[in-house]
């Protein structure tokens, strides 16, 4: 099992390890045109990792064409980033661990913290063998269900917390999306008896995630007298990375 969380430093030092391979998945779809991590490729949250006919996550066999297609094996350490502080990688990590990926990690940062610190990137996009990717059966215990979320918002404070890691905006239902970005099929506001831990809360300017300690304080602030070991559902994106480390 591999780190959650990988350094900056860590990652430079493994550009060319052939056992590793870097994807950049951004909210700004565009980004990685611009530059990128050498040898990065870049998988498209809008139209890659989420299913084209329902609203839902990308399937198993879409998923083991995706990563066939970037060279990626069952055995290869996929080390996701991103944009926005690492906003859609993290929902990129969720993706693959609840499909049995064991061996992926987010590099902490970022690619904000990645370019500030003056680190090689380029526009070339690179060309990896395809490899054969075969994923398990989806985990269902990474995911809640509609009778599960339900049962949360209707019973609050005796079972699982909601958590919403919206903006507050988009929390308080004054927006539905975030300024650039276009939502469909949902409604304002959010769902009863959730928290807001607004995402950009876990994170330091420069983009690296919070200390456990700085995060476990967060999370008490925000969850009006829960127990310690009360157990969070992450409302509509990916809360995953700094959580797992906050527990550790």
């Amino acid at each position: 099992m591999v780190d959650k969380l990988v350094t900056a430093d860590w990652v430079q030092a493994h550009l060319d390890d052939p056992s590793v391979r870097l994807v950049e998945v951004d909210v700004d779809t565009e980004a990685y045109k611009e530059s990128h991590l050498p040898g990065a490729v870049a998988f498209n949250w809008t139209t890659q990792l989420q299913d084209q006919t329902n609203r839902d996550i990308i399937s198993k066999s879409s998923l083991d064409a995706l990563l066939s297609a970037a060279g990626i094996d069952n055995n290869t350490h996929v080390v996701l980033y991103g944009d926005n502080n690492n906003w859609f990688a993290a929902y990129a990590l969720w993706i693959l661990e609840l499909y049995g990926h064991a061996n992926v990690s987010l590099m902490d940062g970022g690619r904000v913290k990645w370019l500030a610190d003056g680190r090689p990137s380029t526009p070339v996009v690179p060309s990896h063998a395809a490899k054969q990717y075969r994923a398990q059966e989806p985990n269902p215990a990474l995911r809640a269900q509609r009778e599960e979320v339900l049962r949360a918002a209707n019973a609050p404070g005796s079972g699982p917390q909601l958590v919403d890691v919206r903006s507050p905006a988009e929390y308080k239902g004054e927006i539905i999306a975030p300024p650039g970005m276009t939502e469909t099929a949902q409604r304002a506001g959010h769902i009863p008896g959730a928290k807001n831990i607004p995402w950009a809360r876990a994170v330091n300017e420069d983009g690296t995630f919070k200390s456990p300690d700085e995060l476990r304080a967060l999370r008490r602030g925000r969850r009006a007298g829960r127990r310690a070991d009360d157990r969070l559902l992450p409302h509509r994106r990916a809360l995953l990375a700094h959580l797992v480390r906050a527990e550790a």
